[in-house]
């Protein structure tokens, strides 16, 4: 994007290096799902309880990202529409999918970027408040269609999909977008039913075939949630113990599923079966818990390995 300022590397507290250093390459996680499904809440959740959500920006091992930071700067026109809410802002050629790529590309080698805030009550980008991404252990990225692109999805080492029951999407977008967004109701219910609604069955809904695991309800399932922190915290503890960048890719490449056979064994050998076996009894648990009939959390059954 033009006028984006994306700094060389330089030495910073909390890792990222010049010179011979190690550079910390982080695990990315994905976190789509539909407007108001609870992505931001579920990503401010797992902040929490890993500990990094009063932390400071320089310190933090967890951060999250908002896909809205990416959205294109709208022609003068498009403005227009969008002031009218005539402008769908939930179609895939609303993002600038270069600028999201390449920013993706450059957290994961271990660089500080800046991107810009989004004002969704002027519907542009915020260059004035701009936010700035250090270099992390983990890093969630939220938002609509964060799986829809090809060669973004393909950079994420896990995925998830926040799976909201429709009506209650509608009912908490209505006063967000009152509250908190200067929309009137006419008009949240009218861009829901002409954009919003359609966008979502036709873009969002189907990449949730994607995800590696799907968390019905949202931020409302606690149990999901403490597995994921579970997860992330058993690789940041074998991160801290065993160097940033040399167990990246056995990590990345262990199946949430159980594994096959030659990471697993890769894993183990690395980690003596700590990580190895969290992940199994994070496994076990999904299957109990779908076995006893009350499904809390769901791996996604579209995937070969799962």
């Amino acid at each position: 994007m033009e006028g984006m300022k994306m700094e060389k590397s330089s030495n910073l507290p909390n890792g990222e290096a010049a010179g011979n250093d190690e550079i910390k390459s982080p695990f990315l996680i994905g976190v789509a799902g539909g407007t108001a499904s609870g992505k931001s809440t579920v990503c401010k959740k797992i902040m929490e309880q890993l500990g990094q959500a009063e932390m400071d920006d320089t310190q933090r091992q967890v951060v999250s990202i908002s896909q809205d930071c990416f959205y294109r700067e709208l022609t003068g026109a498009e403005k227009l529409k969008a002031q009218k809410g005539l402008f769908n802002f939930d179609h895939p050629d609303a993002f600038n999918e270069d600028f999201m790529y390449e920013t993706l590309q450059r957290i994961l080698k271990g660089h500080k970027v800046e991107i810009p805030s989004y004002d969704y009550r002027t519907n542009s980008l915020d260059f004035e408040n701009v936010l700035v991404i250090y270099p992390a252990d983990v890093v969630l990225f939220e938002g609509i269609l964060v799986f829809y692109f090809p060669k973004i999805r393909e950079l994420f080492h896990m995925k998830l999909f926040v799976d909201t029951d429709s009506d209650t999407r509608l009912a908490r977008r209505v006063p967000r977008d009152i509250n908190e967004r200067g929309r009137d109701l006419d008009a949240v219910l009218t861009q829901y039913m002409t954009f919003v609604k359609p966008a979502f069955e036709e873009f969002c809904s189907p990449t949730k075939k994607f995800a590696d695991v799907i968390i019905p309800r949202g931020a409302d399932n606690t149990v999901a949630i403490d597995l994921i922190v579970q997860h992330i915290r058993d690789f940041l503890n074998n991160r801290s113990c065993h160097g940033s960048t040399g167990n990246m890719a056995l990590y990345v490449n262990l199946d949430l599923g159980g594994g096959s056979g030659d990471g697993a064994m890769g894993l183990d050998a690395v980690y003596g079966n700590g990580t190895y076996n969290a992940i199994r009894r994070f496994s076990t648990l999904c299957k109990e818990l779908t076995m006893k009939g009350n499904v809390f959390f769901d791996t996604n059954k579209n995937l070969p390995h799962h």
